[in-house]
């Protein structure tokens, strides 16, 4: 007996045949991930740990902050994928990219775990950087976003959603899976990266700047599969798409840049040589602004990117940085990463 094949992505069930193919781009994108693949052996943090000695009080408390939030991020997105988007994302070519969405998350869990044992060598320090979720405030509250805005597959805060069955349900899980890629991937780990490639423009920790080239490449396609999925389902389910969700994704990404740049003032304090809390707002309400036109929806801020490290990032190779290596990947990767409209 033959399955019979949904009419829709979400529609509930759980497809299992991959020919005749219903979402080729998906594919490809999968195929594409495989080629992007690196390991934590290949990032050198020898000089890192000179680098931090050199650094001031109040950078050293920045780098604290920022592999405490590395932690505990990539576990978050790494829950959803496989208790929300594998899921309910009723594509067998999505589910190939999501499982390997999924290795790559492990990846970068062990990456931040290895800066966490090379940064911080006292066992006390680690420990509090791994309960920086209940312990930090400001990452605390980050979480907290997350889990108020991907509730209901996870029980958090609601009856677990099982099944897509209503219009609402799909709302919901919409709404999951626009904060996963534009506030979670696009948003929050963006502003960490900036604080990361900042460090970089001044010629300091060159091995935390590579292995964030490798994950920044990783989330960019992570994100870009995403809102793949919202313009697949804006396609056959554009009555989601009304005047309602509009209004919540944008009072989602407000609360976004609200929360990231509480996590900044923590990180800056009073300010630091070439990096400081306005400018972080500039740079946040601008990717924000980014993340919003890639959904089709009016931009809030209006604000245009403070730091030129970052529009260098989006236009030049990203190996190109530093000659550690002779190529980005174990596998060669043909073309450039274009981030000209979301750095």
């Amino acid at each position: 007996m033959t399955s019979t094949p949904v009419k829709n992505l979400l529609d509930p069930g759980f497809e299992l045949t991959l020919r005749p193919m219903r979402y080729p781009d998906f594919y490809e994108r999968y195929r594409d991930a495989i080629k992007n693949t690196w390991t934590v052996e290949e990032v050198d943090l020898h000089s890192d740990v000179a680098d931090l000695a050199k650094l001031t009080p109040g950078e050293q408390h920045m780098i604290g902050r920022l592999v405490a939030f590395f932690a505990t991020g990539d576990s978050i997105v790494s829950n959803n994928l496989v208790l929300t988007l594998y899921k309910h994302i009723n594509s067998p070519e999505a589910r190939l990219y999501l499982s390997r969405q999924l290795f790559e998350e492990a990846v970068h869990v062990q990456f931040y775990l290895t800066l966490l044992d090379t940064y911080l060598p006292d066992p006390a320090d680690r420990a509090a950087a791994f309960d920086a979720v209940e312990e930090i405030p400001s990452i605390r509250e980050k979480a907290q976003f997350c889990f108020r805005w991907m509730a209901n597959f996870d029980g958090q805060g609601a009856e677990k959603i099982d099944r897509l069955e209503s219009r609402e349900d799909r709302r919901r899980f919409l709404l999951n899976l626009i904060c996963f890629a534009a506030c979670i991937e696009g948003l929050f780990f963006y502003g960490a990266f900036a604080y990361v490639y900042w460090f970089r423009s001044r010629g300091l920790l060159h091995g935390l700047a590579t292995g964030t080239n490798w994950v920044f490449r990783d989330e960019t396609m992570h994100m870009s599969f995403a809102f793949d999925v919202v313009d697949t389902v804006r396609k056959e389910d554009p009555e989601l798409f009304d005047d309602a969700l509009r209004q919540e994704v944008t009072d989602m990404l407000r609360e976004a840049v609200d929360a990231e740049l509480q996590f900044g003032r923590d990180l800056c304090g009073d300010g630091l040589p070439g990096m400081n809390t306005e400018s972080m707002r500039a740079y946040l309400e601008c990717v924000a602004d980014q993340r919003l036109a890639r959904l089709g929806f009016p931009a809030l801020y209006g604000s245009q990117n403070p730091f030129s490290f970052m529009e260098l990032q989006g236009v030049q190779e990203l190996t190109n940085f530093f000659e550690r290596r002779p190529s980005a990947y174990q596998v060669a990767v043909e073309g450039t990463v274009a981030l000209d409209e979301d750095f």
